[in-house]
């Protein structure tokens, strides 16, 4: 199985199998983000911790990247700080702008969103739910300063 099949696979196993799937009713922070030109929807929202960790749950529809995007996130960035998590978004940016080469550490299964940046309709719906996690966690952080 050659890297591309592998990484696709992926993206069909999150897309089948969310992750994490599902709103919690206690939250600092809401955000509903949509990609008009796809349809794409997420509600997130993030809850801040006492060790400055944010917890996340979230609720979404629309195409298999935007939804297999939003379990990797889950994966990713539920109950990390936002420094870790600030750190994840922007690399998964960069990796969509092949300004950088994929880092596993930082995005775990998100590598496999690589191939996305080939379809630059796409990007976008790769990244919404990154850049909502990224509004709901200031918006959280602000809340309890």
């Amino acid at each position: 199985m050659n890297l591309e099949n592998m990484y696709q696979e992926i993206i069909l196993d999150h897309y089948k199998h969310p992750h994490g799937k599902g709103l919690k009713d206690d939250f600092a922070a809401e955000v509903h983000h949509v990609n008009p030109t796809c349809g794409d929807e997420i509600t997130l929202r993030i809850t801040p911790n006492e060790d400055g960790t944010l917890t996340v749950s979230y609720d979404n529809q629309g195409c298999s990247i935007s939804q297999a995007s939003a379990s990797i996130l889950f994966d990713q960035l539920n109950n990390v700080t936002l420094e870790e998590g600030t750190q994840a978004v922007e690399h998964l940016i960069a990796m969509l702008q092949r300004t950088e080469e994929p880092n596993e550490d930082i995005l775990g299964d998100g590598v496999a969103l690589v191939g996305v940046a080939q379809y630059p309709a796409r990007v976008k719906c790769a990244l919404l739910s990154w850049m909502a996690w990224k509004d709901a966690a200031i918006q959280a952080i602000g809340k309890g300063e």
